[in-house]
């Protein structure tokens, strides 16, 4: 085998590892919340919500620490401390400690997302790399197909080998990598705004504390008004810094753009309703319904599938129709699922005409959505900026999915009946419909700019981990 294509298949790891973590757990939530008994819905949350929030927060900073110390270095660091953290998920023995481990898995997903690209492209002809992105774009669509049945699967033996099945993979691919990458750096690199990412995770954290335990401290409490005022101040933080530091965490000259920031807020919007979704219907499918994991793991199947299919497509559509028309069409069928349940959906069994249509029509949303949102960002950008826009919507998409989750906890509640669940399709149906007209209030977008990330990188059919990788190249 060609050495490009060696570098291709251990970067590929990387991003297949960290997107399937994403749905894989999602599926095993039920068992992992069962398991430690005693452990509420919205403590077993943070299970996930740690993992998007410190995510989203070290993207930026990563990728600039990649470029300044070695990218090579940082990848195989990444994978080895996202391997090891790994190892700590599944022999967790409290839910305080498997948060812990995910803050650490999210950390080395961070290191290892953006410098995949960085190390992918230099390896290949200008002409042969959107053959090589296409691929890479790829990795993560199949994670996320794949997610839910080997889920389901692994949970059949312990919820434990959802995690330890990274353990493999990932030590296979630290050796190949070690002896297959080369290392690569920017020495006139400057050195990213740590404290700023600090202060973007706490404030975060923050938010979704106060959101997950407002029913039960009160949502008028000192309590939760304290957690929503802290987060406001951690957050004016952030802005402060990016204002002054030469590498900001959010770039406030783009920000400034409307149409990119109506895109970031879009996408943002977006990801609350598809958090809100993807575990909403795990539990549905577990508690209502009363299925096995492995059975509700093969009965979501179709939903990520559905967005793979729909990704290319939706890229195609958007070039010819514009990507506002198709992104707003697509946060629409989302709402068009979510409405579809909270008309048929109940607790009588019937998958194939209440649950599943309304599940592939939303799948079909995520996948016109996705590839307008980075191709918003090329074509409101500057080329030379684009790389460091598609980090900052993907940034907003995990910072959605946060808050996605937990809002979805109060709205639940502790009854997790048929009626508790037209609450999560409500949720659903409103962020969607907000997703919407910011998208449609994007306007006419100008043609995207050529810039070093194609459109295979811009249909990313698996979502937010995906299109992250592209801050290396600004």
């Amino acid at each position: 085998m060609e050495r490009r294509w060696q570098v291709l298949s251990v970067v590929c790891v990387g991003v297949f590892v960290a997107s399937l973590d994403l749905f894989i757990v999602n599926i095993a939530f039920p068992d992992i919340q069962s398991d430690f008994e005693g452990s509420s819905l919205g403590a077993v949350s943070w299970v996930l919500s740690a993992y998007a929030i410190v995510f989203a927060a070290l993207l930026v900073p990563a990728g600039r620490w990649a470029d300044a110390i070695g990218r090579k270095r940082v990848y195989l660091s990444g994978l080895a401390l996202f391997t090891f953290a790994s190892a700590l998920c599944a022999f967790a023995p409290g839910v305080e400690l498997l948060v812990a481990a995910r803050v650490l898995q999210a950390a080395g997903a961070a290191m290892l997302m953006p410098t995949s690209l960085a190390l992918l492209l230099p390896e290949f002809p200008p002409e042969k790399r959107p053959v090589a992105i296409g691929i890479w774009a790829a990795a993560s669509g199949v994670a996320a197909a794949s997610g839910p049945p080997i889920g389901g699967l692994l949970v059949q033996l312990s919820w434990h080998w959802v995690f330890l099945v990274n353990l493999p993979i990932g030590i296979a691919a630290i050796i190949a990598g070690s002896r297959i990458l080369r290392e690569t750096r920017d020495p006139a690199a400057v050195r990213p705004d740590l404290i700023a990412a600090v202060a973007l995770a706490l404030g975060v954290a923050t938010l979704v504390g106060g959101i997950v335990k407002g029913e039960d401290w009160g949502w008028a409490s000192g309590r939760v008004i304290g957690a929503f005022a802290a987060a406001a101040a951690l957050l004016a933080v952030v802005v402060q810094r990016s204002r002054t530091h030469p590498v900001p965490v959010i770039e406030p000259a783009l920000v400034r753009v409307r149409t990119f920031s109506l895109a970031i807020l879009g996408g943002t919007l977006f990801f609350v309703a598809f958090s809100a979704m993807l575990l909403g219907t795990v539990l549905f499918l577990t508690n209502v319904w009363g299925e096995d994991t492995l059975r509700a793991g093969l009965m979501v199947a179709p939903g990520p599938a559905t967005a793979a299919l729909f990704s290319v497509p939706g890229a195609r559509l958007g070039a010819r129709y514009g990507n506002r028309l198709v992104g707003t069409v697509g946060a629409a069928l989302m709402g068009l699922g979510a409405a579809w349940w909270l008309l048929f959906l109940s607790a009588d069994h019937a998958y194939a005409t209440d649950f599943l249509p309304g599940f592939m029509i939303g799948g079909a949303g995520v996948g016109l959505v996705n590839p307008s949102l980075t191709a918003a960002a090329a074509a409101s950008l500057p080329a030379a900026r684009f790389a460091t826009g598609a980090a900052l919507i993907t940034m907003g998409r995990q910072l959605g999915s946060a808050v996605g989750v937990a809002l979805l906890v109060p709205v639940l509640g502790s009854n997790l009946d048929a009626a508790a669940f037209d609450g999560a399709w409500m949720l659903m149906l409103g962020f969607a419909a907000a997703a919407a007209v910011s998208l449609w209030s994007m306007g006419r977008l100008p043609a995207p700019a050529a810039g070093p990330s194609s459109a295979e990188a811009a249909a990313a059919p698996g979502g937010p981990p995906a299109v992250a990788a592209a801050e290396v190249v600004a």
